[in-house]
């Protein structure tokens, strides 16, 4: 079973029987069973719910049924997204005991596709934070360093693909919960345009930073699990009517237009981070594309206003636990929560008069250029003992010390944004180059990330606990 890595490569062994499902199924629990314990980024493992459904799978195969582009894939559920029946604790004391109450619109779909749900992954209180830690389950840390954070808030799904426990793991993304972890793990994160994918597990059905998005090893798999969850539901009035989004495997960019920013003019980028751009802006001009460098007119005034929005969203989802369960919350996101209440409405306001700025500032862009290329992260994963304040002041000069380059984007929900490794700092640590597509583009933005993915700029690096 060695050779099947990808979920390509799975589905297309399990249609044509040249894989049982069932093996794929039993595999990735051995990989689970010797990996896990040193990562902890497995909370729940499926164990005999997934065996039964690969048996299905098997099954309906032998009776000559189309069974989905995902036959017989293992596929992690971050522990944010409840599934129904299934422990779902939002990485909180508060939850632990709770039990979902439903599966999401992008799970039905999934298994339709042929996918089996093989367990949930850990996440930080409310998926609150860049750093994976709660109360329930503990730290979740990096496979290429175990001192490393593997990132927040989706750091266990991020932690189970990079170390090949599972191909493909979902994530939700809210100021870069996807794209963050993904760049510190080395893996592939792709936030699609906002309602892509429909959310229907938020409190509020009007959400216009939230996304559900895949984090896979390769960009083709990025885009099956795209192409497989896609599509309009009722439950969320956001949602965009069906669209074909094809893949090029080829990866040609020859033609297209890409603007450069190493720094969005506000984030003080390490050097490592800062060559691997360079070096990733070089290979696409060898393969044809046209890479310019710009200039962004951002300051650190937009992380202030992320900040601002991301308290008074908790605050409003979450708050009532401060009178009600304050010891059993995380410190840190209780001081968020305190914060959000803290903001007036006009303040909280004026967010939305910078947004429209931001994506003034990125049409401008647009308009001569097919996509933007930026670090994912201003530096490779920090330590897993550090924390999100760590990382807020601004130097003399004007930039952010920051760990993401990725919440500007989810003030501009409806360009999709894909992680994807693009070479390695001290460590060795893996950095993310992120691209970032006009409205509704993923098919650009993916050709690009598959355009970078085969100049091979990792080279043969992969973490220290991958799992064969």
């Amino acid at each position: 079973m060695s050779d099947l890595t990808t979920a390509k490569s799975i589905a297309s062994a399990v249609r044509t029987r040249k894989a049982l499902a069932a093996e794929v199924i039993t595999a990735s629990l051995e990989r689970i069973r010797r990996t896990n314990e040193e990562l902890n980024a497995f909370c729940d493992v499926y164990e005999e719910d997934a065996l039964a459904a690969a048996r299905r799978i098997d099954s309906r195969i032998a009776n000559g049924e189309d069974v989905g582009s995902l036959a017989g894939v293992p596929v992690a559920v971050k522990d944010f997204t409840p599934l129904k029946g299934k422990r779902t604790t939002y990485g909180s004391l508060v939850y632990k005991d709770n039990i979902g109450e439903f599966d999401p619109i992008y799970v039905q779909r999934l298994r339709a596709a042929g996918a089996i749900v093989i367990g949930k992954t850990n996440t930080p209180e409310f998926a609150y934070s860049g750093f994976c830690h709660n109360k329930v389950f503990g730290t979740t840390v990096n496979p290429w360093d175990t001192t490393r954070t593997s990132g927040g808030s989706s750091g266990g799904a991020a932690a189970v693909v990079a170390s090949n426990m599972v191909p493909l793991a979902e994530g939700t993304d809210m100021g870069g919960s996807i794209r963050g972890p993904a760049s510190y793990c080395g893996c592939v994160g792709l936030k699609p345009s906002l309602g892509r994918i429909p959310m229907d597990i938020l409190k509020s059905v009007h959400d216009t930073i939230s996304h559900f998005g895949p984090l896979a090893r390769t960009v083709e798999d990025a885009w099956l699990f795209l192409d497989a969850t896609k599509g309009p539901n009722e439950c969320d009035p956001m949602s965009l009517p069906d669209q074909a989004i094809p893949f090029d495997i080829d990866g040609g960019v020859k033609g297209l237009r890409i603007a450069l920013s190493v720094d969005l003019g506000h984030f003080a980028v390490d050097d490592a981070v800062a060559k691997a751009m360079q070096t990733t802006a070089d290979a696409l001009r060898a393969a044809g594309a046209i890479v310019n460098p710009i200039d962004m007119p951002w300051d650190a005034s937009i992380a202030e206003a992320f900040r601002t929005s991301w308290r008074v969203y908790l605050a409003a989802f979450e708050g009532d636990l401060l009178k009600k369960k304050r010891d059993l919350l995380d410190p840190d996101l209780a001081d968020c929560l305190e914060e959000g209440f803290k903001i007036d409405g006009p303040t909280y306001k004026r967010v939305e008069i910078l947004r429209r700025k931001i994506w003034l500032d990125l049409v401008s862009v647009f308009e001569s250029h097919d996509a933007l290329l930026c670090p994912t992260t201003a530096g490779t994963a920090p330590l897993a003992s550090l924390r999100d304040k760590d990382f807020k002041s601004v130097r003399a000069d004007g930039k952010l010390q920051a760990k993401g380059m990725t919440h500007p984007f989810n003030f501009t929900p409806h360009c999709p944004a894909l992680s994807i490794p693009c070479g390695v700092g001290p460590g060795p640590l893996p950095i993310g180059a992120q691209i970032v597509g006009r409205r509704f583009d993923e098919a650009t933005v993916l050709k690009i990330g598959r355009a970078v993915e085969k100049c091979g700029l990792m080279g043969d690096l992969r973490p220290r606990i991958f799992a064969e």
